[in-house]
């Protein structure tokens, strides 16, 4: 018998062989393109900036709440050749969910949204007149094959159809459905499916409300599967992943207000279930239809309207739900049959009920509903185990148990940590003489006594040092700049010591109201940016090398609006002072939040974070031996992308690369640099972040200049400005590779990162050891270079997963892991699974449906607790020299190590490179320049939306939300191309 977790299965399932095939009919109707020109008439007069393609998304909104069986379809994208595709897709089994009357109701509803002022009535009587005098008919028993499709990729990969990627999961999820329903400890799990946008590749099934019983009563959960239609790199079979969690709903009004808390600017979902259908003649449907609710003109309303603000002018069968209603009694509606859930966000105050399933209770479902594949697929087979190596990497973290072991390695870190230090100083500063101790010169600009104590005790801790550095005993001589300073063998630290005054860590100075317009946030932000580097400098401390500064301001929440929020403003003025920034927050005690009792953890980890901008980190030596060339180096290249949402509200897109060069002794010593465009050299880290801030700032007129012989990009073209943007990538990353021949040298990128910028890195156009970047034919792998790509779990890419356990429940198992179908000399494609963090405790065996009794015999319930399992994360070896001995197996295995920084207490989510290359981040926000005045939004470009991870627009390592609020992402982008049509997915993956 195997011995536990030998193995791990995903969950996911894939056709038997390239030629399964299964054929189901439908009713389709084609989107009719004969309107396009007198739509764009009736769209376009009186615009001062034409649309260049017809707005559907309102009517796509509208069918899928008010149809929730008709499948929305994007319109085909002609930019990546895409031929003709239908419009609105049903099941031909299922009953006709739009009888002409109602669509030729809608359709003609969608016609006064396009333009509803009074000024054009006469031009929208004479196109609706002409125009429904021909509407669109439906075509019945349209075939459409649902798995195979013509032909793999010149890499191999799989290249399904882009319908198949929503209707193929869709036919799958009509299966599950179709199973008997699930049985658990405390009932049955019935299931219904919701509509999912046409962006949203891939189906979702919603359980019924489950009600939980917490302090503060009753509670509400469902469980959700996802299914989604994914590929894997030179694979030729595509694979479906079935995606399991819980989802919250909202059903705590305030006291005060009698509703439902939602923040001003935020949004939430709401799932509705009519008592009968709203459109006359249609048929009940037993999906879920879908609409949004958001803060609007001082109240709660429907987003846009909802779907009954387009059909004002129609006859529904039921009134539409009055938003109000919902808010004021949440609860009253979910359990009346779930007539209206409201989906929880955690902006909503606290819930009760914890998040996530644990992996046992996970794989249960999992395989209950794998039971609805038919012949035509199969489950992947179970990954097994690297034979080539251990999984961690040459200098583990130790972890002893005994006390005064635990006390000598935390002494053996802090050592380890200065050495670090000295390493990474050294290189900041090359004008060290012969056995001069470098000096690491640091800020501590505090606000409150008791934090700024605990800092000074957590950095005497974090490295060992020996004393008190001097520290005065009255707390008068607090009142100017305090300076510390310890020696130590390896390096001198001093540390100076002031109280942050003049309002620096307040609200930025806005005006009153809560709307505040770009040139305002602008110039509240300069201001406070000089103010801050003004702070700085009269000090007369200079240093030739980047410093570090410890801040203590306010949480987020505690300013008056996220406008007013002052933390980057004060990181831009410590930059153009030449300080790095780590900011910890003020140490307070309210109802719901207690931030006193972990100050020094939170102290040590910010001592921690700021040394790690200044290139301070412990590497992971690799265990592969001669199996990987001597010296090998990593390079990561991440993009930085930044909407019109953001802080500052400018839209900037940034790429950035980090160099790692593991220093020969092996002692976990590494020196780490980043690239400057601008010299066209590699930099200390530190450097490259202070010089990013600068990198930037947004010029008044950021209009992209033609090349020679081409025409002026007009700015109306999100297509153009893209290609732009990736015109520029790929001749930045020209010039980075250019630096990393002559050394072996591993390149890293995060797909679903950097993708839509360096199109080679997509699986519908890579092709193993070859490389591309740029617009010329792809070429073979310089020899020194191996290109890696790591994907994580982001849109379900990576299934989820769990270690097999013969003997018991299924749990989590931390190794690299390998097909063992795959052709052991041709595999390139692996999957890195790490240990749970530490700060979750939950059993694997937790049940967060019912109670359950532990392994000591006592009834447990978990449905209260936090459940988290770690993300799959794929590590494709996209590149590499097989026949001058590279194996991909153990460059993958070294990648995988990579995660595991021995300084750390937890795995990380992507490799050490990757890491400190999208950390980067923190120091990239577009700004004006200071000539540049206010551009207005001539410099909104692509960067407003991710087109393609499909990710609503924000900070790339946000977690995501349960859903895409696509009206949000269609928003984002400016008006001359707000359409569903250009927010898509720009490549398939």
């Amino acid at each position: 018998m195997a011995r536990p977790y030998d193995s791990i299965r995903t969950a996911a399932a894939r056709p038997v062989s390239p030629d399964a095939s299964v054929v189901e009919r439908y009713r389709a109707l084609p989107f009719p393109e004969e309107w396009t020109g007198a739509l764009l008439a009736l769209c376009n007069a009186g615009r001062d900036k034409p649309l260049e393609t017809v707005p559907t998304f309102r009517m796509d909104q509208v069918v899928q709440a008010l149809a929730p069986d008709v499948l929305v379809r994007p319109r085909p994208n002609r930019h990546r050749g895409e031929g003709r595709d239908f419009w609105l897709y049903a099941p031909e089994d299922v009953p006709d969910p739009l009888p002409d009357a109602a669509l030729k109701g809608l359709l003609g509803a969608w016609l006064k949204d396009l333009r509803p002022e009074p000024e054009f009535r006469s031009l929208l009587s004479e196109t609706r007149s002409a125009l429904l005098g021909n509407p669109p008919r439906w075509q019945e028993g349209v075939p459409v094959e649902l798995l195979r499709h013509e032909r793999p990729t010149d890499g191999g990969t799989a290249a399904p159809e882009p319908r198949q990627f929503q209707l193929a999961t869709d036919w799958l999820a009509r299966r599950i459905l179709a199973l008997e329903p699930y049985d658990f400890a405390g009932g049955r799990l019935r299931f219904r499916a919701m509509p999912r946008g046409p962006m949203d590749r891939g189906a979702e099934l919603v359980s019924q409300a489950l009600e939980f019983e917490g302090s503060r009563g009753s509670e509400w959960y469902s469980v959700v599967l996802n299914v989604t239609l994914q590929t894997v790199p030179f694979d030729p079979l595509p694979r479906f992943h079935v995606h399991s969690h819980i989802r919250r709903y909202a059903t705590r009004v305030s006291a005060r207000t009698g509703r439902l808390y939602l923040p001003f600017g935020r949004r939430t979902t709401v799932l509705l279930r009519p008592r009968v259908p709203w459109l006359p003649g249609a048929p009940a449907s037993d999906r879920f239809a879908v609409a949004r609710l958001a803060w609007s003109r001082g109240g709660y309303d429907w987003v846009g309207g909802g779907p009954a603000g387009m059909l004002r002018s129609m006859s529904l069968t039921e009134s539409f739900p009055d938003a109000d209603a919902i808010l004021t009694d949440p609860a009253g509606w979910l359990t009346d049959d779930m007539r209206a859930a409201v989906l929880y966000s955690t902006a909503m105050g606290s819930h009760e009920v914890g998040a996530g399933l644990m992996t046992d209770q996970r794989s249960k479902i999992v395989e209950w509903a794998l039971q609805a594949l038919p012949e035509q697929l199969e489950p992947v087979p179970a990954l097994v185990r690297t034979r080539l190596s251990g999984s961690t990497p040459g200098n583990p973290r130790q972890e002893p148990s005994k006390k005064p072991a635990k006390a000598e390695e935390e002494r053996r870190r802090a050592e380890a940590r200065r050495r670090g230090t000295a390493f990474a100083l050294h290189h900041l500063a090359q004008d060290l003489s012969a056995g001069e101790l470098p000096t690491l010169d640091a800020w501590l600009f505090w606000q409150t006594s008791l934090m700024r104590d605990t800092a000074i005790s957590a950095l005497v801790t974090h490295l060992d040092l020996k004393g008190d550095g001097g520290a005065p005993a009255a707390e008068e001589a607090y009142d100017g700049t305090v300076v510390l300073e310890w020696e130590s063998p390896e390096l001198t630290v001093r540390l100076r010591c002031r109280r942050l005054s003049r309002s620096l860590g307040q609200d930025l100075a806005l005006p009153e109201g809560s709307r505040h317009s770009r040139a305002a946030v602008t110039a509240a932000i300069r201001d406070r940016r000089r103010e801050m580097a003004a702070f700085l400098t009269e000090e007369g401390v200079s240093s030739p090398a980047p410093t570090l500064a410890l801040v203590e301001i306010d949480r987020a929440q505690d300013f008056s609006s996220p406008d007013h929020d002052a933390k980057f403003a004060m990181r831009l003025g410590c930059a153009d002072a030449g300080v790095l920034t780590q900011f910890m927050a003020v140490p307070k005690k309210t109802r719901g939040y207690n931030s006193e009792k972990n100050k020094e953890f939170r102290a040590a980890k910010a001592w921690d974070d700021g040394l790690r901008q200044l290139g301070v980190r412990v590497h992971p030596e690799h265990s592969l031996g001669e199996r990987l060339p001597v010296g090998m180096r990593y390079a990561a290249v991440w993009m930085v992308r930044k909407n019109r949402r953001s802080r500052t509200r400018w839209a900037g897109h940034v790429p950035v690369a980090v160099l790692v060069t593991p220093d020969p002794s092996g002692e976990g010593l590494a020196r780490v640099e980043g690239w400057d465009d601008e010299a066209r050299a590699w930099v200390p880290y530190p450097v490259m972040l202070l010089k990013l801030t600068r990198q930037c700032e947004v010029p008044k007129d950021a209009v992209p200049a033609p090349r020679d012989g081409e025409a002026p990009v007009a700015r109306s073209s999100w297509w153009a400005d893209m290609a732009e943007q990736r015109r520029a990538t790929e001749e930045w990353l020209q010039r980075v590779r250019r630096t990393l021949r002559d050394t072996p040298t591993v390149l890293l990128a995060h797909g679903q990162n950097m993708r839509s910028h360096w199109t080679w890195l997509q699986d519908g156009t890579v092709v193993a050891d070859k490389f591309r970047d740029g617009h010329a034919p792809s070429r073979r792998l310089d020899p020194d270079l191996r290109l890696v790509r790591v994907r994580t779990a982001r849109n379900r890419e990576t299934a989820q997963w769990w270690g097999v356990n013969p003997d018991g429940p299924n749990g989590l198992a931390a190794h690299l892991w390998t097909d063992p179908t795959a052709d052991p000399d041709k595999a390139r494609v692996f999957w890195s699974t790490t240990p749970k963090a530490r700060t979750f405790k939950l059993s694997v065996a937790a049940d967060k449906l019912a109670p359950r009794v532990n392994t000591k015999g006592r009834v447990t319930i978990d449905t209260d607790k936090a459940a988290w399992n770690p993300g799959l994360v794929e590590i494709a070896v996209l590149g590499c020299h097989p026949g001058d001995g590279d194996v991909p197996e153990a460059l993958a295995l070294a990648v995988h190590q990579l995660r595991q920084a021995p300084d750390l207490p937890d795995a990380l989510s992507l490799p050490l490179p990757l890491h400190l290359a999208g950390l980067a981040q923190e120091y990239v926000l577009p700004t004006q320049s200071e000539d540049g005045g206010d551009g207005g939004d001539a410099v909104d470009s692509a960067s407003d939306a991710d087109p393609d991870t499909g990710a609503a627009p924000g900070v790339e390592t946000a977690p995501e939300p349960e859903e895409t609020d696509w009206e949000q992402l269609a928003l984002a982008i400016p008006a001359q191309y707000a359409s569903v049509e250009k927010v898509r997915e720009t490549e398939p993956r």
